[in-house]
């Protein structure tokens, strides 16, 4: 089969497993919808995926990033940014930045609709992530992540 030019984003199936967490942190992405578009046309330096975030369901747990810079761009829905201790009320139309070592952060739908977004993140190797709120740190090694307890004990 010839490799796609052009799609309609919302024919790419939503990826299967639920988040690359350990088990006990990736039950709390359940209502998160992830297409990986970039992995669909071969993109290795960067990642966009096309994300809905049902009724009551978060992005991701609240995480920086050592490395890698972040970007999202709201299509529909309401959603909640939460960065720090800020509450920033997101709609169709505005974005968002989050460069590597910046502020931890996470997106919320505490709407009745789907949320959904653009997001964009390269893929620097040996990028860490931070989680300030939960017990767990992870690097990225050999293409995937691998997570660790916060005093390096693995999951």
């Amino acid at each position: 089969m010839k490799d796609p030019v052009a799609i309609n984003a919302t024919d790419v199936a939503p990826r299967s497993k639920l988040s690359n967490y350990p088990p006990e942190f990736a039950a709390r992405m359940r209502g998160r919808i992830k297409r990986q578009l970039g992995d669909l046309f071969g993109l290795t330096n960067f990642g966009v995926n096309l994300t809905t975030l049902e009724p009551g369901a978060v992005s991701a747990l609240q995480h920086r990033h050592s490395r890698q810079d972040e970007f999202i761009y709201v299509l529909a829905g309401d959603g909640v940014l939460v960065s720090g201790d800020d509450l920033v009320p997101l709609k169709p139309g505005m974005c968002a930045g989050f460069p590597a070592n910046g502020m931890s952060h996470h997106l919320e739908n505490r709407s009745d609709k789907p949320f959904l977004y653009l997001e964009i993140g390269d893929r620097s190797e040996g990028d860490e992530a931070s989680y300030p709120l939960d017990d767990l740190a992870a690097v990225r090694d050999g293409g995937t992540w691998r997570f660790t307890h916060k005093d390096g004990l693995p999951y």
